[in-house]
């Protein structure tokens, strides 16, 4: 009778949350991101290959290629946040990062050196980045609170639907061109250019009114405006980083054990889609239950898929571990930013968003770097190795954390 009662009082609160529907700017967003994901992906997913076996590059060169670029957009992100908070202006800044991304498409297809393709991939990511901040932003401003954790799974599983996509597309344009790995490239122009008409026409914003203040992100004193718990945020964030070496490591393993580079690209496919299939289910989990849980479920995964890796020698064992690389995706990365949006001053989220992406990334290039290294000295596995230890000592972070506040409750 008593669980009946229960039930009964939970009630409305469900049917209030089925009510609630996604808005319609969310759904622009997740649009835009699954475009320009698309592009970013395919291009991604042969970019290794292309780098190793056309240009000659060796795994420090790949790393040091891939961290580059992937700190640079995290750490853009903290100008573009502080910006897009002080003129209280989201779309504008979309819009440069999704073009000067668009931008950067031909250039890929183009390269004769490792050079012209670090800067390909250097404008691409300085978009990224310009855009990040802002767009989460955004997606908090426009998020009815209750199901602020579903929005923004639904995002990262629509940018995610992107990215299988598009590895997919690679395999299917690679096998009717018979391995022209130049042409297939050019194919990624394509959904860049939709993604940015998508936020010209259909990506509105809620007018909001220019801060009074800029916070310059150089200095220390913004800082205190952020609290013990946004931090917490970040060292597990950072951990994360360095667990989470560049993708690129994974492509490169399955080369490894002896893919053809038409089939190369699964590999992307394979992480992609089970990044998607988890991404908005565990963004809704995480309105519902503890998000430390959800967390240390992620790490889990990401250890699990690093002993994976590190021991493959079978194309079904290699595949299983991506997947559960891609797991482990999904059930962080929305959440990660439903966090930062929860413990983050309404007029400062940007940048929060930017703040949490200048030390991530900088992580994220340690880790990528340290990943090649290794590779080149030791050996592949010891890489996988390498982010499982840092996945096990984001866990203890974790679960000290939680015994602590509960014995102070």
């Amino acid at each position: 009778m008593a669980l009946f009662e229960q039930r009964k009082k939970a009630l409305p609160e469900f049917v209030i949350l089925i009510k609630l529907k996604i808005p319609r700017g969310v759904w622009a967003l997740g649009f835009v991101s699954l475009f320009m994901d698309f592009s970013s992906e395919l291009i991604h997913s042969l970019l290794p290959i292309f780098m190793v076996t056309t240009l000659g590059a060796d795994m420090v060169i790949v790393g040091l290629v891939e961290g580059l670029a992937e700190a640079s957009a995290q750490i853009i992100r903290i100008f573009s946040g502080v910006i897009s908070d002080f003129f209280a202006r989201r779309k504008i800044m979309l819009l440069l990062g999704y073009g000067l991304a668009t931008i950067s498409k031909p250039l890929f297809p183009l390269a004769d050196s490792i050079l012209t393709v670090f800067s390909a991939r250097f404008m691409d990511r300085i978009g990224k980045g310009i855009r990040g901040a802002p767009r989460d932003a955004l997606i908090a401003d426009l998020s009815p609170p209750e199901i602020r954790g579903a929005c923004f799974g639904l995002r990262q599983s629509m940018d995610t639907v992107g990215a299988f996509l598009g590895p997919l597309v690679a395999i299917l344009l690679l096998y009717w061109s018979d391995d022209n790995l130049r042409l297939v490239l050019w194919a990624a122009v394509i959904p860049a250019i939709i993604a940015v008409l998508i936020v010209f026409f259909w990506v509105k914003e809620p007018i909001a009114k220019k801060s009074q203040v800029f916070y310059s992100p150089l200095k220390w004193n913004v800082l205190r405006f952020f609290s013990g718990q946004y931090w917490w945020v970040v060292l597990i964030g950072g951990l994360f980083s360095l667990a989470r070496f560049s993708e690129a490591f994974l492509v490169l393993r399955a080369q490894q054990i002896g893919f053809s580079i038409t089939l190369m690209p699964l590999i992307m496919v394979i992480m992609s889609l089970s990044y998607a299939i988890s991404a908005y289910p565990a963004g809704i989990l995480s309105d519902h239950i503890n998000k430390k849980f959800l967390l240390g479920i992620a790490l889990i995964l990401l250890l699990l898929a690093d002993l994976m890796l590190a021991n493959s020698n079978t194309i079904g064992f290699l595949l299983s571990g991506v997947a559960i690389w891609g797991l482990h995706m999904g059930f962080s990365q929305g959440i990660l930013s439903t966090l930062i949006a929860e413990t983050t001053p309404k007029k400062l989220k940007a940048t929060a968003f930017g703040i949490f992406g200048l030390i991530t990334g900088l992580l994220m290039l340690v880790a990528s770097v340290l990943a090649g290294w290794l590779w080149d000295q030791y050996g592949a596995a010891y890489s996988f190795y390498c982010s499982a230890v840092f996945a096990f000592l984001a866990l203890c972070v974790l679960l000290i954390k939680t015994v602590v506040k509960t014995s102070e409750q």
